[in-house]
């Protein structure tokens, strides 16, 4: 487990961490990447279902999320010669090398959830006082 207490700044250790937190934040920015690839980890999707299940996005964000989905290998789009044409977004193989990160950010954010509210209640009952009117 990375402990920055332990680390010098300019070692090569930590500058190699720092080099691949980077990158990976770099892929992954944003709000609305890793909320888009647990849409489809359901499976296959057209665009409307992607976007109805990933409340708030506007329709050019999506496309240009997708597309970029696409080019960093998380996503593929199909397209069927069908009328009208359908097009359907599924992830990809590489994208389940997602799937530790994606669960230790929903228990860090369970967890800090939790200590925030939990924070919250406590400053109202200092303010409020043990017996209020």
């Amino acid at each position: 487990m990375f402990t920055p207490a332990h680390h010098n700044v300019n070692s090569k250790e930590c500058q190699s961490a720092l080099s691949a937190v980077q990158d990976a934040l770099y892929v992954l920015n944003g709000k609305w990447k890793l909320p888009i690839i647990i849409a489809l980890s359901e499976g296959k999707s057209r665009f409307n279902d992607i976007q109805k299940n990933v409340q708030g996005i506007a329709p050019k964000v999506l496309s240009t999320e997708l597309k970029t989905l696409e080019l960093n290998g998380f996503v593929t789009r199909e397209v069927y010669n069908e009328f009208p044409v359908l097009i359907e977004y599924k992830l990809t193989e590489y994208s389940n090398s997602l799937e530790p990160v994606i669960s230790a950010l929903r228990d860090w954010g369970l967890q800090h959830r939790d200590r925030i509210k939990s924070e919250y209640r406590n400053k109202k009952k200092v303010v409020a006082g043990p017996n209020p009117l």
